[in-house]
């Protein structure tokens, strides 16, 4: 019996993904599953660079606009809603496609991955809790030692100023008994995957990519990422959520309270743009076999066409 078809379009942020992911839906009569960690809060448009109704152009898309900014979300919540709207579209005679920047959520869903997840395991939240307020007080670093001294090899794989990972990996640590996370996800490697999955990449020259996303966040600011910031305090969600911790948002809080000037919380936010790009690239060419579609001027037909020709 056949795997079902899965087709990904990966590639970091800014370098054109919403576009020809659209533009491929409606050539094989796909639906679109978001694999981004910020755009499935609702609230949080203009700096998760959300695809509008109009952009959508009639292609049903899904995990965008889902929860509350301040709920939870994990790689078990993507990873098990995934499946669940994968196997309706499939149901529906529909090609699903998995569109995202977020590499680690990807992988996790190809593979089936076994991560424990926040629904069914028993919950401590003072450990979490504990550990972000270490990140806060004492810094990323000082909670990436630990990790280090704890999980040596996952203190390799994680950036340092990836809190979220870094706490999960401790918090693993903790829960299970003494686990090692790095030793947990090699073993997941190792499992096949349910679907028969086409991966692409979309890639281009560094320093063009760079300009997108300098150009992309000039553009966030002027259709009102600062009142989109603001409004979000308002309504409560505290700076230390999850959500908040996100590009665009971590970065203007300090300008809110008076801490930078929105020149200074530019400048640092298109620098921490331009080093999650980075890592994401580094992070799809390391971990992931498919084929790697380079973005130029010929735009997003030859894309298509490439993409097409491929599967």
């Amino acid at each position: 019996m056949s795997l079902p078809k899965l087709i990904i379009i990966a590639g970091p942020t800014a370098v054109g993904k919403t576009a020809v992911s659209i533009e491929l839906a409606k050539k094989l009569n796909g639906e679109i599953i978001s694999a981004d960690s910020m755009q499935v809060y609702k609230h949080m448009d203009i700096g998760t660079a959300k695809p509008t109704l109009e952009e959508m152009d009639g292609v049903k898309h899904y995990l965008i606009d889902e929860i509350k900014p301040w709920d939870d979300y994990s790689v078990a919540v993507f990873v098990r809603k995934a499946k669940e709207y994968i196997s309706d579209i499939l149901k529906r005679g529909k090609q699903p496609i998995v569109v995202g920047g977020t590499g680690f959520y990807i992988n996790a869903l190809i593979y089936d991955n076994d991560f424990m997840s926040t629904e069914n395991e028993p919950q401590n939240t003072a450990i979490r809790d504990e550990l972000y307020n270490i990140a806060e007080t004492q810094g990323a670093i000082s909670l990436h030692r630990m990790l280090m001294e704890t999980d040596p090899l996952a203190a390799e794989r994680i950036h340092p100023n990836n809190v979220k990972r870094v706490v999960r990996a401790l918090e693993f640590h903790k829960l299970t008994g003494g686990k090692l996370i790095s030793e947990h996800n090699d073993i997941e490697k190792t499992r096949t995957s349910p679907y028969d999955v086409s991966f692409f990449m979309l890639d281009m020259p560094r320093e063009q990519l760079y300009q997108r996303i300098e150009l992309r966040i000039d553009k966030m600011l002027e259709e009102g990422l600062v009142n989109e910031v603001q409004a979000l305090l308002d309504m409560g969600v505290s700076p230390n959520t999850v959500s908040m911790r996100g590009l665009g948002y971590k970065e203007l809080v300090p300008y809110l309270e008076g801490q930078l000037t929105l020149d200074e919380a530019t400048a640092l936010l298109k620098r921490n743009t331009r080093r999650f790009a980075k890592r994401q690239l580094t992070w799809f060419r390391n971990q992931c076999t498919g084929v790697t579609i380079f973005v130029d001027e010929a735009g997003n037909r030859c894309i298509i066409d490439d993409i097409i020709r491929n599967l």
